[in-house]
């Protein structure tokens, strides 16, 4: 009987206890009814108004941290629901405040409806729009009407947009306006966070201000660092420039801009064009340093002249401007190729120097020397001259036979006509070996001298009459009476394994291997939605992702 009445009570005790958490949580879960805390009059109009309480002058209601105030208001107590008229205001504790001409409000589903100059002020916005909606379950504020956006720094304009409280995030995802006394951006879809300013442009988006224009379809932008990251088919515009790559970090505040992966800026008024994997450019100082298999492309006699080095630098202004190539430079174009350790090109001077081990193959001819120059012509915008200075030496090989023509001396100075070396002259201890042909291309004889000067007349990159001034010794031999070994110039080097026969051959195998790696990472940061950097620019798209707080350093210990 005793174990009976134990298991009776056991059990009575289990019922209770799901009975209390049972009404515990339907407390929890009951809305809390709206409750009026002022009125100047209130009454009852079964006619006009059935079940409802009417309140009027100074009316103040009070729901679950809410206050409500208004001239006044409809009370349907069995719905808890609330209608407000005149100067309505409610407000969500001391930072957010929705102001009306009219408002509804449901104490059971805990939302808001106002219209009618609708104002939705929080620290750091003011929201004007005709109706808004606010969401307390989820603290969100949204409208379907063209609204305006002020805060300290920005007006935003758009048609419709939605507001999170909690985040201080702007939401729009139809057309909005950001004007700023500096720039104006526009897009379709856009985050906006207005306690840091910071931008999330999520679609194609345009920024527009005196200095440049902007297309980005992803990015990110600071308004009030004026810091910013673009991604995906982004370019920046200047009158003159025109910057594109797969990820461009931006500072307007100097001007600065950095591009990384298949970065392209092309030079609009210079009809130019510069290529590689990382740039930057300072627009204010007129300079740009462009690297990761640089290639700096120009427009010359109607042909391409393409650049390439470890190391590409521009600066200057237009008309005066310096392109500098740094670490095993190669060039080529059409007819002219060549390669060095750097290049020095003077636009205002129209003068490109060849520094270091130059080499140059004009058609079939092998130019080597200490110092080489090219010097341009800024009218035709056509090469004028060459100049080589200090052990200059041409080479050629035989039209027919395994022979080398050869021309050696101090310097040289040679005329172009039509981009082709036409009128050469070398000078100080010349010497010469020459394989001399008939019109029938048979070997005459194989010309060896010395003279003081020589000058050299060529068409289509051959040599079809060769002048002696001055001291002239040495003769005509049969080819049998000459021996190989005096059939080369002391200091002949034939270098046409090293020639440059087309654009792609300015480019080392290192080069094109980093080409492949760095477009391979670009496409898989692609595909993860993400394309950083390659230095180190903080500037991504984590900005307003909450962050782990420091830790408090350790005071130091008083002894």
């Amino acid at each position: 009987m005793k174990k009976s009445l134990f298991f009776i009570f056991i059990c009575l005790s289990f019922l209770s206890i799901q009975f209390t958490f049972a009404q515990a949580k339907k407390t929890a879960q009951s809305p809390k009814t709206i409750v009026i805390e002022n009125a100047d009059f209130s009454d009852v109009d079964q006619v006009n108004v059935p079940d409802a309480l009417l309140l009027t002058g100074n009316v103040k209601v009070n729901h679950d941290g809410v206050v409500l105030t208004c001239n006044k208001a409809y009370f349907f107590q069995k719905e808890n629901y609330l209608k407000a008229f005149g100067n309505v205001q409610l407000v969500q504790g001391d930072t957010l405040f929705l102001n009306s001409k009219y408002a509804e409000y449901s104490g059971n589903e805990k939302k808001a409806f106002a219209t009618g100059n609708a104002v939705l002020t929080s620290p750091d916005a003011t929201l004007q729009t005709d109706t808004i909606n606010f969401d307390r379950n989820v603290q969100e504020a949204f409208y379907n009407t063209k609204g305006t956006i002020v805060n300290k720094d920005n007006t935003l304009v758009s048609k419709s947009g939605r507001y999170y409280v909690k985040e201080k995030k702007f939401q729009f995802l139809t057309e909005v306006t950001i004007t700023n006394p500096k720039y104006v951006i526009k897009s379709n879809h856009l985050d906006y966070y207005s306690n840091s300013g910071h931008t999330y442009l999520l679609g194609p988006s345009t920024i527009t201000s005196k200095a440049n224009y902007i297309y980005t379809e992803k990015g990110f932008y600071d308004t009030k660092k004026n810091l910013a990251h673009f991604l995906r088919r982004s370019y920046i515009k200047y009158d003159d420039r025109l910057i594109e790559g797969d990820s461009l970090y931006y500072n307007r505040n100097i001007e600065f801009a950095s591009a990384t992966r298949n970065v392209k800026i092309t030079d609009s008024i210079n009809k130019g064009i510069v290529k590689g994997h990382y740039a930057e450019l300072y627009k204010l100082k007129d300079s740009m340093f462009v690297t990761k298999r640089a290639v700096a492309i120009n427009l010359v006699e109607n042909d391409s002249v393409y650049i390439h080095g470890k190391k590409l630098m521009v600066t200057g202004k237009e008309g005066e401007r310096i392109l500098r190539a740094f670490n095993n430079v190669r060039f080529y174009k059409t007819d002219m190729s060549g390669k060095c350790d750097s290049i020095h090109s003077d636009s205002k001077s129209a003068l490109t120097k060849l520094i270091g081990n130059p080499i140059l193959w004009n058609g079939d001819n092998q130019i080597t020397g200490d110092v080489m120059h090219l010097i341009g012509d800024n009218k035709t915008r056509k090469i004028d001259s060459l100049k080589v200075l200090n052990n200059t030496f041409v080479l050629s090989k035989d039209t027919l036979g395994t022979g080398f023509n050869q021309v050696k001396g101090i310097n040289l100075f040679g005329k172009f006509r039509d981009g082709k070396l036409h009128d050469v002259d070398v000078i100080k201890n010349t010497e010469v070996i020459y394989y001399m042909r008939n019109d029938a291309n048979e070997l005459i004889g194989i010309n060896k001298n010395v003279s003081s000067k020589i000058n050299m007349i060529l068409e289509n990159n051959a040599i079809e009459t060769i002048t002696f001034f001055n001291k002239v010794d040495g003769d005509i031999f049969p080819e049998d009476e000459l021996p190989e070994n005096a059939r080369k110039l002391r200091g002949m080097k034939w270098r046409g394994d090293e020639r440059i026969k087309s654009k792609d051959d300015i480019f080392s195998a290192e080069d094109n291997e980093l080409n492949e790696k760095l477009i391979k990472e670009g496409k898989e940061q692609e595909e993860k939605g993400k394309n950083v950097p390659l230095k180190i620019r903080k500037e991504t798209l984590n900005y307003d992702k909450k962050k782990p707080a420091a830790k408090a350093e350790p005071k130091p210990k008083i002894k």
